[in-house]
């Protein structure tokens, strides 16, 4: 006769067989195989959340920390800030991303925020100084805008 200890052993380790084999990731595969279709590239344009979500990760994780400096031609002030002439300015990606005066809740990960505005012509380089992560303007980054129309 088992002790009870070693029956509950027993039931113990059965449990954890059964659920290795039978998993959440079970539940993808099967996902996957009852799909009708495969997701194809034609499907991105459609993928609004899927853009959203890459959005967000750039603003938390830019692909550089700064954009390439530039040079003030002239005498500016920007938000109350002389930069004289000749300067060289760097804008902090990850500060702008993180800011919690540009964003609610800045470390947060949340592709909602995107969504307001998404549409299946959504772009990821926008000239809006807070989406920077790509780049802006003519000398913005060329393969994060060629990555932004694969995208599109």
């Amino acid at each position: 006769m088992q002790s009870k200890d070693t029956c509950d052993l027993i039931l113990w380790l059965q449990e954890i067989i059964i659920a290795t084999v039978d998993n959440p990731s079970n539940a993808v595969e099967w996902a996957l195989a009852e799909m009708e279709r495969l997701v194809e590239e034609s499907d991105i344009q459609n993928l609004t959340y899927l853009k959203a979500c890459i959005r967000e990760a750039f603003r938390i994780h830019p692909y550089h920390p700064f954009n390439p400096p530039h040079v003030a031609i002239s005498d500016t002030i920007i938000a109350g800030y002389l930069i004289p002439k000749d300067s060289h300015v760097m804008l902090s990606r990850i500060g702008l991303g993180r800011n919690p005066r540009v964003w609610v809740n800045p470390l947060e990960f949340r592709p909602e925020r995107h969504l307001n505005n998404a549409t299946s012509t959504m772009v990821l380089a926008e000239p809006e100084l807070r989406f920077v992560s790509f780049g802006a303007g003519r000398r913005g980054c060329p393969l994060p805008c060629h990555l932004a129309l694969q995208l599109q």
